[in-house]
């Protein structure tokens, strides 16, 4: 595929987004809260799952807390202003979400950690380096200040702009942009050490 191509393709894929976040809206303010949590699961739940399977390290867990977004999204819509799109929107749904129950997973292991960890078999091969690669990543996150490691995800792993990640942060753009500036050079000076 040449540059081109590759422009155009990304240039449909925004516009189809696009077409569906104003098709979501336009339900929303029609009141058919039904049609818009249909359509905001079909458009979205691919993207929250990633998110929250990167905020809780667990796809499972992830899974339900993207149930529990569009839940909270569905009583929410009354209640949306049309100040931010519906993606950055949902995405800080998600995002509170996950905060809350990591917090209450904290809580509940920090009470049940009463034998350490011994330590596990070695895996062999390609399985083993990967598995180390994603602990070394999610050791690294976990370093970050809570509020440059949502930046940061929101950012690369969900792939919003920075607007969108100032509106699901609840901040300006430019502190949305330092969150993730601090969160990238913390990120890099973590990983070297290993």
């Amino acid at each position: 595929m040449t540059d081109d191509e590759g422009k155009m393709v990304k240039a449909v894929a925004r516009t189809e987004a696009a077409d569906e976040a104003a098709q979501i809206e336009g339900l929303i303010a029609e009141s058919r809260y039904k049609d818009a949590l249909a359509q905001c699961a079909r458009s979205y739940s691919g993207p929250l799952g990633r998110l929250c399977t990167a905020l809780t390290g667990s796809p499972a867990e992830a899974e339900e807390l993207v149930q529990e977004t569009l839940l909270a999204a569905y009583d929410g819509f009354p209640g949306f202003r049309f100040e931010g799109s519906i993606r950055a929107w949902l995405f800080g749904i998600a995002r509170r979400i996950c905060g809350r129950h990591n917090e209450m997973k904290n809580r509940r292991q920090a009470r049940l950690r009463l034998v350490h960890d011994t330590g596990r078999g070695a895996d062999a091969g390609e399985l083993a380096i990967e598995r180390e690669r994603a602990v070394r990543a999610r050791n690294a996150l976990a370093l970050l200040k809570p509020s440059e490691r949502e930046a940061v995800v929101l950012r690369y792993d969900a792939g919003m702009s920075f607007r969108e990640v100032a509106v699901a942060c609840g901040v300006d753009e430019a502190a949305a942009r330092k969150r993730v500036s601090r969160a990238l050079i913390r990120l890099r000076e973590s990983l070297a050490d290993v």
